[in-house]
């Protein structure tokens, strides 16, 4: 069971779930290919010196870190929920070291959306929710974060018309 389905209060219903962009796996490629970059220079080094053993602890540490930010990131993608339900913004990052944020819709002041030219490209941005008390959370590499906003605002509008948010 997840960490938003969990917390949930009575009578509260998740509205939107929004995860982590698929961006967060762009360094496992990187480190892959550089792996085999070095896996193929060995083995054209060692047939053309006769030396088999080549540079084979380089291509063991290179696959070693390339299976590490893979592990890595999948954690990260999977373990990170963002949610809008009729009542809060539930949000919760992070494994090992977790980063919640649980905060009633009539506590929000405003959700934020910043995006570099290569998140507006890929569809993925950094949601910062405004709290009353000056309290601003940032949660980086979300995907389609203008559709989890557009949630948030709706349900702060809907609970304006309902007289509160309980």
């Amino acid at each position: 069971m997840s960490y938003v389905d969990q917390n949930l209060m009575n009578g509260e219903q998740v509205v939107y779930r929004a995860k982590l962009h698929w961006i967060v796996f762009k360094w496992a490629p990187f480190w892959f290919a550089l792996a085999f970059i070095a896996l193929l220079g060995s083995t054209i080094e060692a047939s053309s010196t006769k030396n088999p053993d080549g540079h084979g602890s380089t291509v063991v540490v290179l696959f070693a870190i390339a299976g590490l930010a893979t592990i890595i990131a999948y954690l990260n993608y999977s373990f990170s929920e963002f949610a809008v339900t009729n009542r809060r913004v539930i949000i919760k990052v992070g494994t090992i070291r977790r980063t919640s944020l649980e905060t009633l819709l009539n506590k929000v002041e405003g959700v934020a959306v910043a995006q570099g030219l290569q998140a507006r490209l890929f569809g993925y941005g950094t949601i910062i929710v405004n709290g009353t008390g000056s309290t601003k959370a940032p949660f980086k590499r979300i995907s389609q974060p203008f559709e989890f906003r557009r949630h948030v605002q709706e349900q702060i509008e809907a609970n304006r018309g309902q007289g509160s948010v309980a």
